[in-house]
């Protein structure tokens, strides 16, 4: 079983890597992020490969952070 937990977990942590280098990076500086968190927070989503880069990303983190914290549980 841990042998899964550690195959998911490299997994997840190389695709969290991509998906975060992959993302277009925003030149805005701080104003910019506040204002795209505002856009995403009152129903304006991202389009095309940012969204999907996004969502990516997101799912690689909740893996890293089940598989690592399974990981801790299993080899106690």
């Amino acid at each position: 079983m841990t042998i899964f937990i550690v195959i998911v977990l490299a997994i997840s942590s190389i695709g969290l890597i991509a998906t975060v280098l992959l993302q277009s990076g925003k030149s805005a500086g701080l104003s910019g992020s506040i204002a795209g968190a505002g856009e995403q927070f009152f129903g304006k989503a991202a389009k095309g490969m940012e969204g999907l880069f996004s969502k990516l990303s997101m799912v690689f983190a909740v893996l890293f952070l089940l598989s690592s914290l399974g990981l801790t549980i299993f080899m106690k």
